[in-house]
């Protein structure tokens, strides 16, 4: 069997002391964790992280750096993830649009909050985002490069 970690997406979004968090359904349990979700076909990170957010929580952002790369594999089962965090800005928030089935709600947390709710946290891919937030890391958004983002079928008309 081949390794082939899953590619996903998480957006950091501050106020204040706090961060935007959502509160959803995964694996049996009810966790914490940041907008985030996988990378879809023909979508840049930057595109996918900016609809995850929005479909997660309700609010439109704009990716301003890349805070981290990170590489983990969940114990219990063995998949293995492959994680681009962003810092965003939150530009505006539909109130009446809803939310991904499986998100309870979106809320504003600080990390004080979300230590203190350890067991609710979906993996320590949370912490360690913000971890790598708070200690200022951002790296620029060009640094990721969409080449060929066709759709599947489309490479296959082309050829």
């Amino acid at each position: 069997m081949s390794f082939r970690p899953e590619i996903t997406v998480a957006a950091l979004a501050r106020r204040g002391d706090q961060f935007l968090i959502v509160e959803e359904h995964a694996s049996g349990r009810i966790v914490f964790n940041q907008p985030a979700g996988h990378l879809e076909d023909g979508e840049s990170l930057a595109e996918a992280v900016i609809r995850e957010t929005l479909e997660e929580t309700a609010w439109v952002v704009e990716p301003e750096a890349v805070t981290g790369v990170y590489l983990w594999r969940n114990p219990a089962n063995g998949k293995a993830f492959l994680r681009v965090a962003f810092a965003v800005r939150c530009l505006q928030r539909d109130p009446d649009r809803a939310l991904d089935d499986g998100i309870l709600q979106a809320l504003w947390m600080s990390p004080a909050q979300l230590r203190a709710a350890q067991a609710k946290i979906r993996s320590p891919l949370v912490m360690s985002c913000i971890d790598d937030y708070l200690a200022g890391r951002r790296y620029p958004l060009d640094m990721l490069r969409a080449l060929h983002l066709l759709p599947p079928t489309s490479i296959a008309a082309a050829r």
